[in-house]
This record gives C-alpha cells, sequence and structure tokens, in this order.
C-alpha cells in the first residue's frame, strides 16, 4: 500500500526538525516537510489552503471553529510557546512603571486577535487588574507599514483604531505616540538599544517563572491544523501525525540532555535544562489535551471575554476526536 503524500508548513523548530530531516516518518505518510517561517505559513494555509497540514497561530484558527463550512480540525500538537510578560513594551518618557500605570493609555499591537496579544491582554486583566477596554488599541504593522487587521464585531468599549499606512508601530513607540506595546516580535527600536523604549517587566523571567507556579500555564502560541478535506477522507491522519510530532519532540529532549558535548550554542545550556525542569516537570513542552487542559481553557475564556470568539468554546471543540486520549510521551 502507498503512503498517503501529505505536505506540512511549520518553522525550523528544535521539537520539529526529525520530522524534517526524516529521522521520524508519520506511520503511513510520505511527509513533505516545508520550513516556513510564520505568519507565511499561517497566512497561505488560512486564505488559501495550500497544505495538507500546517502550523496555524491558536487565535486565527479558534475563530475559523465556528465558521460553517469548517476549514480546518486541529491536533493536540504545539510547536510554539511562549511566556509572554518579556512581550508588553513601554514609551520611557510615558511614566509607565507597573501594569496598572497602562489604564488609559495608548496601547500599539499588530492585531488586536494575535495569540500573543489576547494572553497579555488576558494576564493584564486577570493578574494585574488593568481591564481589556481601559486601553485604546492601535493596530498596524510593527516593523513594516500597511498592515490591516480583518474586521470582527466587537464589543462597543472596546476601542480599536489603525494607525497610518505609511506609519510602524516600532516608530511611534519611539516618539511617544503610543505609550505602550503588546508584540510577539520586538520592536525595532528596542532590538537598536533606543533609550526611549524599555519593557514593561526588566526582570520577566522571574516575573514569569512566579506566573507559571501560581498558575501551572505555559501559554500556548500555536498547534496544528490538518484541512478538513484531508482529514474527512483520511481520519487516521489526526493519530498518525501526533505520535510523529510526539517522537520527534523527544529527540529534541534528548538533544538538550546530552552533556557530552553541547547540541545547543548555550554555554549554560545544562542548568537551564535543570532549572525548567525542576520547574515544571520533565516534560515542560506537553502535547496532548490532559497536559495542556487548563492552559487552552484559559485562552479560550480570554478570547471569549475580550469579544474574539462570540461564543464560549470548549477544548473538545477545537482538536480531532481521536486525539483526545493521546498518552504522554
Amino acid at each position: 500500500m502507498t503512503d498517503l503524500a501529505l505536505t506540512l508548513a511549520c518553522w525550523d523548530y528544535d521539537r520539529t526538525r526529525a520530522l524534517a530531516d526524516g529521522r521520524v516518518r508519520p506511520e503511513g505518510i510520505d511527509l513533505t516537510y516545508l520550513p516556513l517561517g510564520m505568519p507565511e505559513s499561517f497566512f497561505r494555509m488560512l486564505h488559501h489552503g495550500e497544505f495538507h497540514a500546517s502550523e496555524m497561530s491558536l487565535s486565527w484558527y479558534t475563530r475559523t471553529v465556528t465558521a460553517e463550512a469548517r476549514p480546518f480540525v486541529a491536533i493536540p500538537v504545539f510547536p510554539s510557546r511562549m511566556f509572554r510578560h518579556s512581550s508588553i513594551y513601554v514609551h520611557a518618557g510615558s511614566g509607565i512603571d507597573k501594569p496598572s500605570d497602562l489604564v488609559g493609555r495608548r496601547v500599539g499591537c499588530p492585531e488586536y486577535q494575535m495569540t500573543a496579544a489576547v494572553w497579555i491582554k488576558g494576564i493584564l486583566a486577570e493578574h494585574y487588574g488593568v481591564a481589556v477596554n481601559s486601553v485604546s488599541y492601535h493596530t498596524g504593522g510593527l516593523k513594516e507599514p500597511g498592515r490591516r487587521e480583518v474586521a470582527m464585531n466587537l464589543p462597543d468599549d472596546i476601542r480599536i483604531e489603525a494607525i497610518p499606512g505609511d506609519r510602524t508601530l516600532s516608530d511611534m513607540l519611539e516618539s511617544g505616540e503610543i505609550d505602550a506595546l503588546y508584540t510577539a516580535e520586538a520592536p525595532t527600536t528596542f532590538e537598536a538599544d533606543s533609550p526611549n523604549v524599555r519593557r514593561l517587566f526588566p526582570d520577566f523571567d522571574r516575573v514569569e517563572k512566579e506566573f507559571y507556579r501560581s498558575t501551572g500555564i505555559f501559554p500556548i502560541m500555536h498547534t496544528v491544523v490538518v484541512r478538513s478535506d484531508v482529514y474527512e477522507a483520511n481520519p487516521w491522519v489526526a493519530q498518525s501525525l501526533v505520535k510523529a510530532f510526539t517522537a520527534a519532540k523527544s529527540l529534541a529532549y534528548e538533544d538538550l540532555r546530552e552533556m557530552t558535548a553541547l547540541k545547543t550554542m548555550l554555554p549554560w545550556l545544562p542548568s537551564a535544562v535543570a532549572e525548567a525542569t525542576a520547574t515544571m516537570g520533565d516534560d515542560y513542552w506537553p502535547y496532548g489535551i490532559d497536559s495542556n487542559r487548563s492552559t487552552i481553557e484559559t485562552f479560550l475564556r480570554y478570547s471569549y471575554e475580550q469579544g474574539i470568539l462570540e461564543r464560549r468554546l470548549e477544548p473538545a471543540d477545537l482538536f480531532a476526536p481521536e486525539t483526545m486520549r493521546v498518552s504522554r510521551t
């Protein structure tokens, strides 16, 4: 029997590299791995369905779940996760020294609905008292002008304004035209060591570790989706891909734990790995529903509270039923 030929668009991660180089082969699948960066892979999948499966922004995907003709089904694999306290930037002269100082301010954000921003807005509201509707949002390109967000039916008390088409959020934070910025990618002015731009949480690593210890949440940024036509014709594909992603992740763990010679260009890798496992357990990048239920439920609640989802979703609404009880490896 000939294996099913599938294309997968996913960035070049250590935890997926064994899929890209063929060390792990999904059962019954002849996989072509396309190492595309984001958001290119998301955009091409969302708007054109170019691939059989793809990495996808968790927020972009959840908004497709309630569509009349649902285009994708996800598997509980999360190639991108990141704590986001480090992703809040402020203008140095804004007088914003603590989260509560954000109230009433002008906040830049490439997209109101972007996954990183959903997490940031939700965490600030739930843990720091900065209500989602207490700031005004200014959306547009972070480093290149012209980015525009898709129209959304948001609550009337959410104020969003597109920045001028020839401006960038990085420049507007530098000049003080916006007071703060929620973003997945660092602004160019911060990367250039501008004295006018700094993080809200300079000691973000300490704050993020405290957040994890108190909540158990390691924020999910991306999942993996399969085109609905592919899944409906071959439902076994979902389970096969989960097993393959899990096997590839296990090999990445082995590389991180190899101390004879460091495979990663991080001098203090042994201490970083030891701290991660001491804080988060041996499988600190878990796949599957059960190990991530609280994190997924929190994200879906934040999306609903922010008006991005018109109805409250549950984890079971997102993923292929066959993958709901995948064993943890």
